[in-house]
């Protein structure tokens, strides 16, 4: 987790939006608990994880999203539909918070235009 927060703060200090995925909640198996967190940057490069996998994935397309267009959004994860393989050891649900981190001087991504 230090390691979110260092590239978080770098990010920050060097004026770049960054965004944070965090679980919010979960029930069932999952890979991760409450609090877990992944940044995201605008290439699409990241620290820190929320469990790996497609449920990761479907964040990370989330989170570049955010990165588009500035708004928050609440990621429903659903791991309990049955995945061909044997190594599937999940079968729960993730609510996963995804938000644009800007530094101060940053103008907010949907910042509505003066008319």
């Amino acid at each position: 987790m230090n390691e979110v927060f260092s590239e978080l703060k770098r990010a920050l200090d060097e004026g770049q939006t960054v965004v944070l995925a965090t679980v919010a909640s979960t029930r069932g198996s999952t890979p991760r608990r409450a609090g877990a967190r992944m940044l995201v940057r605008a290439d699409g490069s990241f620290c820190g994880t929320i469990g790996g996998g497609c449920g990761e994935s479907e964040v990370l397309y989330e989170a570049l999203e955010v990165h588009k267009d500035g708004r928050p959004r609440l990621v429903h994860v659903d791991l309990t539909n049955p995945i061909d393989g044997d190594d599937k050891i999940c079968g729960g649900v993730m609510e996963v918070f995804v938000e644009p981190v800007m530094p101060k001087t940053a103008r907010p991504m949907h910042a509505e235009r003066p008319h």
